[in-house]
C-alpha cells in the first residue's frame, strides 16, 4: 500500500455529484487512482476526509473542482476487492473550503497522460506518481483543501419538530401503502421514526432531508444554511417546489 503524507491543515476532498449531511450514512465504490491513493492514506491515519460537489466551472488542474460547502466523511466500514475500495461513510462536521489545493496531475484525458492508457485501463498509483513533477509541492493525485469547519447554530422549534413529523408521516405511508403495509405496521414504523429521528437538534433537518430531498442543488442549499432556522425555511422551500422529492 502506497501512503503520501497528508498536511494536518489541509483536508483531502472526494470531488463528486453527491452531497451528503452530517449523520447521513452512504455506501462508496473507489476506483480512481487519485481516490485510491486517498483512501489508503485515511484508512493507515484513522483520518476522515471532505465529501463535495463537484462544480465544472471551477475546475482545478483539469478536474472538476469543489463546491464551496461540503461534509466531513468518516469511513465506518472498509472492504478491499481487487482494485476497488468499498467504504461506508457517516457525515461528520459541516466545512466552508477556504483554499483549494489543486491535485498534482491533471485529468488521464490530458495529452501529457494519455498514453499511460493502455486498452481503456488505467494506470495504477506508482505509475502516476512517476509523472509528477520532481520540483512539484506534493505527491497528492487529488485534490485538497484548508477548510474552515461550521458551527451548528440554533434548536429547532416545537413547531419546527411536528412538521418534520409530517414529513416522515407522508415518506412511510406512501412507501407503505405501495407494498400494502398494514395501517397499524405504518402507525408504528411513524412513530418509531420520529422517536429516532427528529428532537430539537439542527441535525433532524438533515436526518429528514436524507430520506426525502433526492435535488442535488436543494441538498447543497440546505447544507449551506448557516442556523437552524434558516435549514428548516430551507428544507419547507426545496419540498414545497419539488414536491415529487417528498416521496
Amino acid at each position: 500500500m502506497l501512503v503520501v503524507t497528508m498536511d494536518e491543515e489541509t483536508l483531502p476532498l472526494f470531488v463528486l455529484p453527491m452531497v451528503l449531511f452530517p449523520g447521513e450514512t452512504q455506501e462508496l465504490r473507489v476506483f480512481e487512482p487519485r481516490y485510491r491513493q486517498m483512501l489508503d492514506t485515511c484508512i493507515l491515519d484513522e483520518r476522515p476526509f471532505g465529501l463535495v460537489l463537484n462544480d465544472p466551472f471551477e475546475p482545478t488542474n483539469g478536474w472538476d473542482g469543489p463546491r464551496r460547502h461540503g461534509c466531513e466523511a468518516v469511513i465506518v466500514r472498509h472492504e478491499t476487492r481487487g482494485m476497488n475500495h468499498f467504504i461506508t461513510i457517516e457525515g461528520g462536521r459541516r466545512f466552508f473550503v477556504e483554499e483549494v489545493v489543486e491535485p498534482a496531475l491533471p485529468p488521464l484525458h490530458d495529452p501529457t497522460l494519455a498514453d499511460l492508457i493502455e486498452d481503456g485501463i488505467a494506470p495504477d498509483v506508482h505509475t502516476l506518481l512517476e509523472r509528477v513533477p520532481e520540483d512539484g509541492p506534493h505527491q497528492k493525485l487529488y485534490i485538497s483543501a484548508k477548510v474552515r469547519y461550521l458551527p451548528e447554530e440554533g434548536t429547532l422549534t416545537e413547531a419546527d419538530q411536528t412538521t418534520l413529523e409530517g414529513y416522515a408521516s407522508t415518506l412511510i405511508r406512501r412507501a407503505g401503502m405501495n407494498m400494502d403495509v398494514d395501517s397499524d405496521m405504518l402507525d408504528h414504523l411513524v412513530e418509531r421514526l420520529c422517536d429516532e429521528q427528529i428532537s430539537e437538534s439542527r441535525n433532524s433537518v438533515y436526518n429528514i432531508a436524507a430520506l426525502c430531498l433526492n435535488n442535488l442543488e436543494g441538498r447543497q442549499q440546505l447544507l449551506a444554511c448557516s442556523t437552524a432556522e434558516e435549514a428548516m425555511n430551507e428544507l419547507q422551500m426545496q419540498l414545497t417546489d419539488h414536491g415529487g422529492e417528498a416521496e
